[in-house]
């Protein structure tokens, strides 16, 4: 019991949480120049829907079979979904976290532009807290987290703005609309994940609703017409990274919702599109990229981080006082 109970206080330690969310943050801030260098690669063009699709579905199929066997490893034993009940929770989840995410977050993509397609997709971490406060009834909404949230959003604001040159700002419900359609599911999948793991296993949740939805967007990409080629060392190494990427960031976000408050963890996604930026200015060697801002907005991402987490640090030292 009191190895559990010390599992339990290090998962929900301020500075396992700040590394791990931050370490999951920073694999899906990098999964935005390496989807566009795959594209590339693999000559897909970001406007053909159905095979971005397609490419997306593999992605997640292979993420959710590395998953699977890892997540075998660390228990030794094989993960799969055997109680009562366990499948049903696995395709909920595949239709929030994956399949119909992706299909408004990819279908946006098409006709956003990137500084508005940022923006829209930072509000998952205002949707996922609103989402466990009222739908879930998972944590009671606070003057700290909404301050510590609008903060955080103001720098990614800030970096969309005036971190680049030459933004567009037209907006469409196809577009934006759709995005933040894909941040509502966002929102629904890490209550749905929070719920479903207090029965079962948050590693074997992330696999096995990875290899349905991923098989799902496999189904429907290649039935539209969906098709991909160029498989060389370079592509299929950037291939198993980006799997690699939704395996680890989303299983370890499963555990961390786990053992956390929503609030405490998703307020580490304001940094994905601030490392976003600077990974993009790194690999694509995007130009026009102000410095100044992105490290002022990442000031602001941190301070709302910290207003978030100052009442759970405030309730975790009365606990120790009593």
């Amino acid at each position: 019991m009191s190895d559990i109970k010390n599992n339990k206080s290090f998962l929900s330690s301020i500075l396992f949480v700040a590394l791990a969310a931050s370490f999951c943050s920073f694999l899906w801030g990098s999964a935005t120049p390496c989807i566009k260098i795959g594209y590339a690669l693999f000559s897909i063009a970001p406007t053909d829907t159905a095979t971005v699709i397609l490419f997306a579905g593999v992605r997640f199929f292979i993420a959710g079979i590395l998953t699977a066997i890892v997540g075998s490893l660390m228990e030794k034993k094989f993960l799969f979904p055997s109680s009562k009940g366990a499948w049903g929770k696995v395709f909920v989840l595949s239709m929030f976290q994956t399949v119909i995410q992706y299909f408004f977050f990819y279908g946006g993509l098409t006709k956003a532009s990137g500084v508005t397609s940022a923006l829209t997709i930072s509000t998952n971490v205002f949707a996922s807290l609103l989402i466990a406060v009222f739908v879930f009834r998972q944590e009671k909404l606070s003057a700290l987290k909404v301050i510590g949230c609008v903060v955080g959003f103001s720098g990614v604001a800030l970096v969309n703005a005036f971190g680049s040159a030459g933004t567009d700002y037209h907006v469409s419900f196809f577009g934006e609309g759709f995005i933040f359609l894909s941040s509502i599911c966002y929102g629904f999948s890490g209550g749905f994940s929070k719920k479903f793991s207090k029965t079962e296993n948050p590693v074997m949740l992330s696999g096995y609703q990875f290899i349905v939805g991923g098989f799902i967007m496999i189904v429907v990409g290649y039935i539209f017409g969906g098709r991909f080629s160029g498989f060389t060392p370079k592509s299929v190494l950037l291939l198993g990274y980006l799997a690699f990427i939704s395996a680890c960031a989303y299983s370890l976000w499963g555990i961390l919702l786990k053992y956390n408050d929503v609030s405490k963890v998703v307020i580490f996604g304001f940094l994905n599109p601030v490392f976003g930026v600077i990974l993009s200015m790194i690999f694509l060697h995007e130009r026009g990229q102000n410095a100044v801002i992105v490290a002022i907005s990442l000031v602001l991402v941190s301070i709302g981080i910290v207003v978030v987490n100052r009442k759970e640090k405030q309730k975790s030292l009365s606990e120790e006082n009593q």
